[in-house]
């Protein structure tokens, strides 16, 4: 009884054994054991691989839809050097233009002064002609006695209540060797409002200006400015010729 029980608890020993270690015992996996900073550095690797493949199928997809970034830079690269270069020439096209502005604006001005000495030439030819018709008609007159005359006499406003006078004085006759020595004297009648005044050039009393003494022979042009208020309006203006103080000559305009 005690050899059963024996060799029952072997075989079932025997048939523990079997299922451990025997065909159909269960596999039993190795794995070796790693450090941690392998493992971070097998995840860094895993995550750039990863990084570099998105950006290449990033660049891949931006290619097959026709927008590239290095491409596009290369474009506004391009641009950039152009407008530099337009905005170059634009520089010089103002240099040009206002190089070229000054000098129509310098020949514009002497165009204009030249203009004005030929209008004040073509004053003084007609104001000669004038002259020499004067003194032919003096010239040509009866002989006889020396005489004064005035011609020519002319007023011309210049603003602010300024005139400016202008006239021709001669001797006429046979006999012209002596000099005369006098003074002019103008008499302008202003009207000032409702009022109408005489106003005498030089005033009485007042010492005589150098515009005012005449000293000539044959004949003298002559030319001054006097003054009024600015708001009268002179009507007519007479110059007198006065030698010892006595008139020798005179003549009126009216304005």
């Amino acid at each position: 009884m005690f050899g059963s029980f024996a060799s029952s608890r072997f075989a079932l020993t025997l048939r523990r054994l079997r299922g451990r270690f025997g065909i159909s015992a269960p596999r039993v996996a190795v794995r070796t054991h790693l450090p941690w900073y392998w493992r971070a550095l097998s995840v860094v690797v895993l995550a750039g691989a990863s990084l570099a493949l998105a950006g290449w199928i990033y660049d891949a997809g931006q290619r097959f839809a026709g927008f590239h970034q290095g491409a596009s830079e290369h474009e506004i690269a391009g641009m950039r050097e152009r407008i530099a270069q337009l905005e170059s020439d634009l520089e010089g096209a103002r240099k040009v233009a206002n190089a070229s502005e000054s000098r129509l604006r310098i020949e514009s001005t002497s165009q204009e002064r030249l203009s004005g000495q030929i209008r004040i030439l073509e004053e003084e030819n007609v104001r000669l002609k004038s002259d020499l018709a004067t003194f032919e008609s003096l010239a040509g007159g009866p002989g006889g006695n020396p005489r004064l005359a005035i011609s020519r006499l002319q007023i011309l406003p210049g603003g602010g209540g300024q005139y400016r006078y202008r006239l021709l004085v001669a001797q006429t006759g046979d006999k012209k060797d002596k000099e005369f020595s006098g003074t002019i004297q103008l008499i302008a009648t202003v009207q000032r409002g409702k009022e109408t005044v005489m106003m005498q050039f030089p005033a009485a009393g007042e010492p005589v200006a150098g515009q005012y003494q005449v000293n000539f022979r044959y004949f003298r042009r002559l030319e001054g400015t006097f003054n009024v208020a600015a708001e009268a309006r002179i009507q007519r203006v007479e110059v007198r010729l006065i030698q010892d103080g006595v008139v020798k000559a005179s003549q009126s305009v009216a304005l």
